[in-house]
């Protein structure tokens, strides 16, 4: 994978796998365990101490100053402070460094039970509902039969409250001293610590072979098909361990990765009001019933209120990976469901498509099209002040070469007030510089194409009614989007190739699509009445 170091980027690698991370992955990550609900002091505004802001974790806020200000400049580069514990640095390593938050109780991770495919759904052969009665609490299940297998109890039984109590009592006392991997032992839990036991004592090679043989032999359709969905899933973690380790344990979490705080911000607003990132409240109520359940574990609290402590820290844990999937997700005091991170990365704001494959873009602008039916047909109009934006560059470069101003700075002044001058400027910088003119959904190559800009009033662009059916536009409020081409054999190739007026045949068919429709037609008949 590609990673900085010594501020040289390796690009040595054919392709990224994509793998679960390890309770020692996300420690090795990790710069610290963040122990405190507390984001910064509102008295001071300076971070608190092991918070979800801590500078001895995250890094200084401020560029080579420590947080108690015994070391300042770059000249203490890399030293620790003895006194507040904070490394003297740029203060940008608040976007890279993460912490992690050590849970005490193992939660299950919610991408891995309730998306579909269930993935420990099928790797442990249950369905859903069950698998939701062991995560939240509300079931026992039996993970080693021991000495009651002789009573009919059996591997992965399902056990009420009170069930289980009744086979405590009618056990030998010393079955419960005996250790784990004993075989004689009763063993039965709740939760997410009862999955990771059962996940972890998974043979896949053996479980593999046995849901071949099922898919191969079994007469049912039903249970061939269920058999096939279980296969995918294990052949999936088997096929992953020959290439890079993934074990199927590693779906529990045991550490939550708390990622920088530069990634969730909290910004000061006037009247001494913070608005801060949706995940900031998520991570504490992870650290708030971690830290409640801790002390209920160290006093000794009663069973019940553990066991509802430990559903509480799971899901709060949840909420932090994925609220929207939940049906009481967390929400906001304006009602609002809460982002957690899974919203971040998906749909169309989220971070792959919004930042990683679109991207804004300069020399570029978009807005409201109205018709323009006074334009060639290989013209469009711009508004001017789009326009003076877009050419920027071309006018400040005209006003040196014209001796009106002597710097760049003073150029981009006149610009920006507009002076007169820029107009004319504009105007002939324009001359033979075409402009290429864009609608979503780009479904053909006519969806892109090159026009003769015009100045105009006003703040919308105006299109040549005959090349609104290339487009598939109508003024009804579409909006469109102008770039400008800046190299020269792109100039070339805006005016000869994508020229409106030379492009009046559909490649699809060779049908012409420049055709008069609508208002044109209405208007030719009345002109020809």
């Amino acid at each position: 994978m590609a990673f900085k170091k010594n501020k040289k980027i390796n690009t040595d690698f054919s392709k990224i796998t994509i793998s679960l991370a390890s309770p020692e992955s996300i420690l090795e990550s990790s710069h610290g365990e963040v122990t405190q609900p507390e984001t910064i002091n509102y008295r001071t505004y300076k971070p608190e101490m092991g918070g979800l802001f801590c500078e001895r974790i995250f890094g200084p806020v401020k560029d080579w100053e420590c947080h108690c200000g015994k070391y300042k400049r770059i000249r203490y580069k890399g030293i620790i402070c003895d006194r507040c514990g904070v490394e003297v640095t740029e203060k940008k390593v608040r976007r890279e460094r993460m912490g992690h938050i050590e849970l005490v109780v193992p939660v299950a991770h919610i991408w891995y039970f309730k998306s579909l495919p269930n993935k420990i759904g099928y790797l442990l052969g249950l369905p859903t509902k069950k698998l939701d009665q062991i995560i939240y609490y509300e079931r026992y299940v039996v993970i080693q039969p021991g000495v009651k297998e002789e009573d009919g109890i059996a591997y992965m039984d399902f056990l009420t409250e009170d069930e289980y109590l009744d086979i405590l009592d009618k056990l030998p006392r010393e079955n419960q001293q005996l250790d784990d991997d004993d075989p004689n032992k009763f063993i039965a839990k709740m939760g997410a610590e009862a999955l990771d036991m059962l996940l972890s004592r998974i043979q896949l090679d053996e479980l593999s072979y046995e849901l071949r043989h099922q898919a191969a032999t079994d007469t049912s359709q039903q249970r061939k098909a269920e058999a096939l969905k279980r296969l995918r899933v294990v052949e999936a973690f088997r096929d992953a361990r020959t290439r890079i380790e993934n074990r199927p344990e590693w779906m529990i979490i045991r550490m939550v990765p708390v990622i920088p705080p530069e990634l969730r911000p909290l910004v000061p607003l006037d009247g001494g009001r913070f608005a801060t990132s949706d995940l900031n409240d998520l991570y504490r109520r992870v650290i708030i019933r971690n830290n409640r359940l801790k002390r209920l574990i160290d006093i000794k609290a009663p069973e019940v209120i553990l066991r509802n402590e430990k559903r509480m820290l799971q899901e709060a844990v949840d909420s932090l990976f994925d609220n929207s999937r939940k049906v009481n997700a967390v929400r906001s005091d304006g009602n609002r469901a809460l982002k957690s991170l899974s919203d971040m990365l998906k749909g169309k704001q989220g971070r792959f498509r919004q930042n990683l494959l679109g991207k804004r873009v300069d020399y570029s602008g978009r807005s409201v099209i109205v018709v323009g039916p006074e334009l060639k047909m290989h013209e469009c109009g711009l508004p001017k002040n789009m326009a003076a934006e877009l050419f920027k560059p071309f006018i400040i470069r005209k006003l040196i070469e014209r001796g009106i101003v002597k710097t760049v700075k003073s150029a981009k002044k006149i610009v920006d007030r507009k002076d007169p001058v820029v107009w004319d400027i504009l105007e002939n910088v324009m001359k033979g510089h075409p402009v290429l003119l864009n609608r979503a959904p780009t479904l053909h190559r006519l969806g892109i194409q090159a026009f003769q800009p015009k100045l105009i009033e006003g703040k919308a662009i105006q299109l040549h009614p005959l090349a609104c059916t290339a487009f598939n536009a109508d003024f009804d409020g579409d909006q469109m989007a102008v770039h400008v081409p800046l190299g020269h054999e792109a100039i070339l190739e805006a005016s000869t190739l994508m020229l409106s007026s030379h492009n009046i045949l559909n490649p699809a068919n060779g049908a012409p699509i420049t055709v008069p429709s609508q208002d044109m037609v209405l208007g030719l008949y009345y002109v020809s009445k």
